[in-house]
């Protein structure tokens, strides 16, 4: 366990519906078990218009963290700016949402800050009326990222181009695989074997489903022991998982 893991850290995905919301439940669950006090930002939450919860709701659900902060809200399920441009309401300014974050992180050990989308889904304006991405507000915190992956076809190159552009940005990442599914393929074992250098963790496919006292207990076990958790041999956890 590193200093690296602490204060802001940015949660973000390879992709759409990969388990953001889960894996940021998992690592507050393990951070407060571990005895950290645990924020969670999400700078824009989209599709409220659908009477789903939103993702704080969930992670406040699963995991209980000391704190949930939604900076702004928009009906429709789009990228956050999109979906601000559509709503005629305000943008979310990235400095706005650095003050934030900051903010919180003055009174949290660690502060999860959960995207929208992938990497470079515009989510907001600059000062300057440029868009910003989730890459940008990593870059303005001096933040490390854990990206969130699938299991499944695709996800190497997926990867592989989200760890390059925080890598050109200098910002640290590490990966956790979102859902490993009951009955792994052949797929997911040669994706676990190429991940593996940069693997910071794995949650089973139905996590979010949990019941909480379950979800919490079991989330540690999800994770190695730079996100808090206890997952210190992936040869074992092979073992269990077949």
């Amino acid at each position: 366990m590193t200093d690296q893991w602490r204060g802001p850290v940015l949660v973000t995905g390879t992709d759409t519906e990969v388990g953001k919301t889960v894996v940021t439940a998992a690592i507050t669950a393990a951070a407060q078990a571990a005895g950290l006090r645990v924020g969670v930002v999400k700078p824009g939450q989209t599709g409220t218009a659908t009477g789903d919860p939103g993702d704080v709701e969930v992670v406040t659900r699963l995991a209980a963290p000391m704190t949930g902060r939604t900076l702004a809200s928009y009906p429709d399920p789009l990228a956050p700016l999109a979906a601000a441009r559509v709503a005629e309401l305000p943008p979310l300014e990235l400095y706005n949402a650095v003050d934030a974050i900051r903010e919180e992180a003055d009174k949290h050990d660690l502060v999860l800050v959960e995207g929208a989308g992938g990497l470079l889904v515009p989510m907001g304006l600059r000062p300057s009326g440029e868009p910003w991405t989730v890459a940008d507000l990593a870059v303005s915190l001096g933040a490390p990222a854990v990206v969130v992956a699938r299991a499944g076809l695709g996800t190497l190159n997926h990867t592989a181009l989200t760890l390059e552009a925080l890598e050109r940005r200098a910002v640290p990442a590490g990966v956790v695989i979102g859902a490993w599914p009951a009955e792994p393929e052949l797929v997911h074992w040669a994706n676990l074997s190429d991940l593996l250098p940069n693997l910071l963790g794995a949650l089973p496919a139905g996590a979010g489903s949990m019941d909480p006292g379950v979800f919490r207990r079991s989330a540690p076990g999800w994770l190695t022991p730079a996100l808090y958790g206890v997952l210190d041999d992936w040869r074992a956890w092979a073992d269990e998982a077949t």
